[in-house]
């Protein structure tokens, strides 16, 4: 767990080192996304559960290389026959990496803090992910696969969880 926040730590410090050097006017001053999620909570000995659901998120871009977001989502299966639903929400910076002044793809990562819920407690949750927006021709809207690792701490213990979501984002105002 310590490596791979040190990972992201290290790969921020990187994008942020190349977006200083980056002036580019053209994106936008903000998004919004929403799109599938298939959410996976792992469990002990190999087991876990895999939840199925909606997820979304808006930005607000400070500068053209920092973002703030809020993150959320609703995920539901039925393990065993057993109906089971979880729900995120999430806060914190997003990086993103310019890699030229008028690209098609749009990379970024995160670090986002904030809370859970999953049947019988409601954890802790810390995410650590990233993904990329795959401009749709030359429209305000995007395409967004990303992946995040989430942790879920209660009661001393932390689960593991990973989290695909694949997304369409509406690109607002331009900075």
């Amino acid at each position: 767990m310590r490596k791979m926040i040190l990972a992201a730590i290290a790969v921020s410090l990187v994008a942020l080192g190349a977006q200083a050097q980056n002036n580019s006017e053209n994106n936008p001053k903000g998004d919004v996304a929403v799109g599938y999620s298939l959410f996976h909570l792992n469990g002990a000995r190999g087991s876990g559960v895999t939840t199925n659901g909606i997820s979304g998120s808006a930005d607000y871009n400070v500068t053209s290389w920092v973002g703030i977001v809020w993150d959320f989502g609703v995920y539901h299966g039925e393990p065993h026959g057993v109906g089971y639903t979880a729900a995120t929400y999430t806060f914190g910076p997003r990086l993103w990496l310019h890699l030229s002044d008028n690209q098609k793809f749009l990379p970024f990562a995160q670090v986002l803090f904030g809370g859970s819920h999953v049947p019988g407690t409601n954890p802790f949750a810390f995410s650590i992910g990233g993904g990329t927006n795959i401009n749709i021709g030359a429209s305000r809207f995007a395409l967004r696969p990303q992946l995040d690792y989430f942790g879920l701490h209660a009661n001393g213990g932390t689960i593991n969880s990973e989290r695909f979501s694949i997304g369409i984002v509406y690109n607002i105002g331009e900075r």
